[in-house]
């Protein structure tokens, strides 16, 4: 019989499931939901190119050629 621990949070200390370390967390699941709500992106789609990622409200404002200024 294996004495295997289970992993620990990198964050609170908690333990949580050896197949969410499999999957490559470090983080148990309330710590990891509190760390992806601090993140906010959107994702646009260019003409005629790519889709780019973006962080920053003012880079989304420039890239649409439509926009009116006032």
């Amino acid at each position: 019989m294996t004495n295997r621990m289970k992993p620990l949070c990198a964050a609170c200390g908690d333990t949580f499931s050896a197949a969410r370390r499999n999957a490559g967390y470090h983080l148990c699941m309330p710590c990891g939901e509190q760390q992806a709500r601090r993140h906010k992106h959107t994702v646009v789609p260019m003409n005629k190119s790519n889709y780019m990622a973006v962080t920053d409200l003012a880079l989304l404002t420039q890239l649409n050629p439509k926009r009116t200024t006032s």
